[in-house]
């Protein structure tokens, strides 16, 4: 398992007035998607959400995306080292996701860009 990086989860009640703060941050456009009735742009190391709270309840239980270069291969590893595979791997519009609760108990999106 290679880890590539990571992405820090952050909820927002209006999408589009954040867009411009995080744009000027991270030095970058904004790349926008929707999924399960939430809004989202991933700008830099930043993933912005907005949409209905019960969507955003769970979502804020994950620490943070971590990058990976093969979702299956990741999800082998986790599993060898104790963690739970509590979803995944499935697909997204950029790739792969899988969600993982770690022994500690924290729970972590990855993410790889293979289709």
């Amino acid at each position: 398992m290679s880890i590539l990086g990571a992405t820090l989860r952050i909820c927002v009640d209006d999408l589009d007035k954040a867009i411009p703060f995080y744009e000027g941050l991270a030095g970058g456009p904004a790349q926008r998607f929707e999924r399960a009735g939430v809004q989202a742009a991933a700008i830099g190391c930043f993933l912005l959400m907005s949409g209905p709270e019960t969507e955003l309840e769970v979502l804020r239980k994950i620490v943070a995306t971590i990058a990976v270069t093969d979702v299956e291969e990741t999800a082998r590893s986790l599993a060898a080292l104790g963690a739970d595979i509590i979803a995944g791997p499935v697909p997204t519009p950029v790739g792969r996701n899988l969600i993982a609760r770690h022994p500690d108990g924290s729970v972590y999106e990855y993410a790889d860009r293979r289709a």
